[in-house]
Parts: C-alpha cells; sequence; structure tokens
C-alpha cells in the first residue's frame, strides 16, 4: 500500500469514527448504520470495510475513546485530592462516574451495551482503557482493605465498581419510578462507607 493510500485511508478512518461517536451520543449505539456513515463521510459504502472489518469495530474504537473520556473525567475529580481519606476519594470516583454517565449518556450506556462473545472479544486495548478505570478505585480500596489478599482486594475493587454501576444504572434507566440525583449520590456514598468501614 502506498503512503498516499495509507494517508487517505487514515482520514477515512477518523473521519467515520467521528462521525459514529455523534451517533452514538445523540442516539444510541443503534444509529450507527453503515450507509449513513458512507453518506454523512461521502465515500462508497464499500470503502467503509476497506478499513474497518466491520461496524462493530467503529463502536469498539468509539468505547474505547470515551473510556479514555471516563478515565480523564476521574483523574480531573481527583487533582489534589492525594491526601484525603480513601474514603473520600472513592466517594469522588463514584461521583466523577455518576456525572460522567449523566452528561453522556447514550456514550456511557454504550461501554456496556455492545455485544461479546466466547468466539468474539475486545482487542486488549479495549481492556486496557477499562482496567485503568479500576487502577483509579484500586488504590483506595487497598488502603481500606489492607488486611485481604491481593486476590480479594482485586475483587472487592470489581464488586464496589460493579456497585456503583449498578445504582448509576438504576438512576438513569428507571424511567419509571425516577430517583432524584441527590439520592444517587447518598445510594453511593453508604456503600462505599459500608465498604471502607469509615464515616
Amino acid at each position: 500500500m502506498t503512503e498516499k493510500i495509507e494517508k487517505r485511508h487514515k482520514a477515512l478512518r477518523e473521519k467515520l469514527v467521528e462521525i459514529a461517536e455523534q451517533r452514538i451520543a445523540a442516539d444510541g449505539m443503534e444509529a450507527v448504520k453503515a450507509r449513513d456513515l458512507a453518506k454523512t463521510a461521502e465515500c462508497a459504502l464499500g470503502a467503509i470495510y476497506n478499513v474497518f472489518d466491520d461496524i462493530r469495530e467503529i463502536i469498539l474504537i468509539v468505547n474505547g475513546r470515551t473510556f479514555q473520556r471516563l478515565g480523564d473525567a476521574v483523574q480531573h475529580d481527583l487533582a489534589g485530592r492525594e491526601n484525603t481519606s480513601p474514603t473520600e476519594r472513592l466517594i469522588t470516583i463514584a461521583n466523577a462516574y455518576l456525572d460522567f454517565a449523566v452528561e453522556n449518556t447514550n456514550l456511557w450506556r454504550s461501554l456496556f451495551d455492545i455485544p461479546f462473545s466466547s468466539d468474539l472479544n475486545a482487542p486488549q486495548w479495549y481492556w486496557n482503557e477499562l482496567d485503568r478505570l479500576f487502577q483509579y478505585i484500586a488504590g483506595p480500596v487497598n488502603e481500606c482493605c489492607a488486611q485481604m489478599s491481593d486476590t480479594d482486594r482485586t475483587l472487592m475493587t470489581r464488586a464496589l465498581f460493579s456497585s456503583v454501576h449498578g445504582i448509576v444504572s438504576f438512576g438513569i434507566e428507571n424511567r419509571t419510578t425516577p430517583v432524584a440525583r441527590d439520592e444517587l449520590e447518598r445510594m453511593i456514598e453508604q456503600i462505599i462507607i459500608g465498604v471502607s468501614g469509615n464515616k
């Protein structure tokens, strides 16, 4: 492949990812359609499959960018809080997660709605972005649960993430009986205090 073609393919890849990200942000993952992408990008339908294996690969790349933005949001909110208690830092992380999910709901949903199977796994870089988020949680968890084994602390980190994620999902997805924002924050705080043993 010549350098000129490589540059053209790279530009098309970036354009398609940008369009897909806009579609997901506005209308959800289901809004990413090949014909719409081709029309908006002003390329042939077949050109999409010259630079991507399938539409799922495009969504994965958007999700990787979303994970990175989520990690950056957590890092931003943690800045200057290095000397606070692990409980306070965990609450900060959880509230940053809640804020991101509320402000970027469709992109956040896409992180967890994309299907995986035993023979159709996400690439390693995708899991690396998720692990980056877990590392922010793992630091204060290791302080709170120093008496646990490494294995149990890893499980606690994932359990805490799952608990917070469940509360956030409940608050965002439960349209029949909406939960007030301050109640969601209080639920998250109670879970974290219960894990850390501190008030």
